[in-house]
């Protein structure tokens, strides 16, 4: 789950997990709203038998703090350079108490209205800044938009103070200040790692990133 990049974002790190025989499901959020993304991945958890890690990157921390807090069969949350807000907490607020990242300077409205994307050109020095180029131009004209109202509401009861939860920081995040990351690890009292990683470290850093989920994953077993 996240921002500005769909699904595929994670298939790197999904054929990592595959392969230590895990059950995997990357769930394609329609970006509409908060709570529309939640109801779409409450879904999604409800087809999985047993306890189940939510995953958030970015906005889609926001998610499985939302979902997490009513769904039986979470064992814990795993926050990917994301957000994890308070109650009443809106990503726009975080993003508040710390000063503005530079990929802020290149949010503007997609081709969808109510939406907002980075610009293109700016993508690939401001989302994933370590990998190749023409990769990054790939995922510049794939976004997935999100809708603005995403980021501006309150959120719901965290499940963060219920479950256990992990958190990779990515030191060299220019969408999300590393501060912040910080921040709202020590906040919910997250397992915290740091990797030196570009916001987009599913995409840049798999091998850590599966290595971090497999860590939470033999935590809860």
């Amino acid at each position: 789950m996240r921002a500005f990049v769909d699904g595929s974002s994670w298939n790197k790190v999904i054929s990592l997990l595959q392969s230590k025989g895990l059950n995997v499901l990357a769930v394609q959020n329609p970006m509409t709203s908060l709570q529309d993304d939640i109801d779409t991945t409450t879904r999604a958890l409800a087809s999985l038998a047993g306890p189940t890690l939510l995953v958030g990157h970015s906005y889609g921390g926001s998610v499985i703090s939302g979902i997490g807090a009513q769904a039986s069969n979470a064992a814990g949350l795993v926050y990917i350079a994301a957000y994890a807000p308070e109650e009443g907490e809106s990503v726009l607020d975080l993003n508040g108490k710390f000063p503005a990242s530079p990929a802020s300077a290149h949010f503007v409205p997609s081709y969808r209205d109510g939406f907002v994307w980075i610009d293109p050109p700016a993508f690939g020095a401001n989302f994933v800044q370590d990998i190749p180029e023409i990769e990054a131009q790939g995922l510049a004209v794939a976004q997935n938009p999100t809708a603005l109202v995403s980021f501006e509401v309150p959120a719901p009861v965290p499940a963060w103070k219920r479950l256990p939860s992990w958190y990779l920081v990515s030191k060299n995040d220019r969408t999300i200040q590393p501060e912040a990351e910080r921040f709202m690890a020590r906040r919910i009292g997250a397992t915290t790692r740091e990797i030196a990683s570009s916001h987009a470290s599913p995409v840049a850093h798999p091998y850590e990133v599966a290595d971090f989920i497999l860590h939470a994953v033999a935590t809860v077993r």
